[in-house]
């Protein structure tokens, strides 16, 4: 299995930056998708941003394109969310996601989360 551990949450200003780490207990190589998901109180979780082991396509939430980027880090078995320019409507728990494929099972992955508060 994998283990999955967020960091970098915290409260931030309007407009300012935050940067999320996720470190992984297994290769990320080895992982077929990470990435990111977000849930505010009494609201679905959604999807923030996904990146595809093979072939490195990503994918981002229309409400955080431009301001969002997500990076991974073989050496590190890590993966980052470089957020910018922060909303007040980016307020969640955030969630370090992985997925795994092997012969044909599927299993997913999530970190405990990490709170992001957005206010002045």
């Amino acid at each position: 299995q994998v283990q999955l551990q967020e960091s970098g949450g915290g409260l931030v200003q309007p407009g300012g930056p935050l940067r999320l780490s996720c470190a992984a207990s297994k290769s990320i190589a080895s992982i077929h998708t990470m990435g990111w998901y977000r849930q505010a109180p009494g609201k679905q979780r959604e999807l923030v941003t996904t990146f595809l082991s093979r072939g490195g396509r990503t994918n981002y939430a229309d409400s955080v394109k431009g301001r969002f980027t997500i990076s991974t880090d073989t050496d590190k078995n890590s993966e980052d969310l470089q957020m910018n320019n922060l909303e007040r409507g980016d307020t969640d728990l955030y969630y370090c996601y992985g997925q795994t494929i092997v012969a044909g099972v599927v299993e997913d992955y999530w970190g405990q989360g990490t709170q992001v508060a957005v206010a002045s």
